[in-house]
């Protein structure tokens, strides 16, 4: 079975986000271990949780462009604009769990260590997950639902 580089590269991915989804457990379980509350900081969690969401959702990817009937080209930007997001969005959360610098990213200011981030930047990167992800899938569903019937 030949299997395009939009496949490979979802089912890899999909176990790489497994994979960080295990180390930020043993890592929130460390934290919990050692909390008084027995409580890992949010983002902690929050990462654990998405990264084992997301492998599951990058499987699925797989599987839409396995049989969406669109171009190679249509398939692999639509995955990876998904990927990327997913890869973004864990490592933001890391990033915060890291620092434990906010308990909600879209508290104002938004902070990211020292550093302030202004308003626009959230904003257009919430329109730009939003954009990718549900126009990426949208597109991958549809090259699949034509595939399948």
């Amino acid at each position: 079975m030949e299997l395009t580089l939009s496949v490979k590269l979802a089912l890899m991915m999909s176990g790489v986000f497994l994979w960080v989804g295990m180390l930020t457990g043993v890592w929130k379980y460390v934290q919990i271990a050692r909390s008084e509350r027995a409580r890992a900081h949010y983002y902690v969690d929050i990462a654990h949780r998405s990264s084992l969401l997301y492998a599951p959702a990058s499987l699925i990817l797989a599987v839409l462009a396995y049989f969406s009937v669109f171009s190679e080209q249509v398939n692999l930007l639509c995955v990876v604009a998904n990927l990327a997001f997913f890869s973004f969005s864990i490592g933001a959360y890391i990033l915060h769990g890291a620092l434990k610098d906010t308990t909600n990213q879209f508290r104002t200011p938004h902070q990211l260590g020292k550093w302030t981030l202004p308003k626009f930047l959230m904003r257009m990167a919430m329109l730009g997950l939003i954009v990718a992800e549900l126009g990426g899938t949208g597109i991958l569903l549809l090259g699949a639902a034509l595939g399948l019937f």
